[in-house]
């Protein structure tokens, strides 16, 4: 296990669900890019693989909790998909 890895699924760990929550809370996903998030996914399923393949440990559990937030992300960008401006805006 790299303690720098560890770090890295961290801090990606904490930035995953205040991402969601502001989406929700705004119900606005203006500067959101799916295919940003398509390839963050890609990237964790390939960490995940190295892990399961390679040298399980317990990061592989902070894989699967950082892809758990991304694909909360990613369903509320479909779901407010066609709002650009956050719903205190909109009148």
């Amino acid at each position: 296990m790299s303690i720098f890895e560890a770090g890295m699924m961290v801090c990606f760990g904490i930035s995953w669900p205040i991402a969601a929550l502001k989406t929700y809370k705004s119900k606005c996903v203006g500067g959101k890019s799916i295919q940003f998030s398509f390839l963050i996914l890609l990237g964790y399923i390939f960490g995940i693989l190295h892990k399961i393949l390679n040298s399980m440990d317990w990061v592989f559990w902070l894989y699967l909790l950082n892809t758990a937030f991304l694909l909360l992300d990613m369903g509320l960008y479909w779901k407010y998909r066609n709002n650009k401006v956050p719903a205190t805006e909109m009148k």
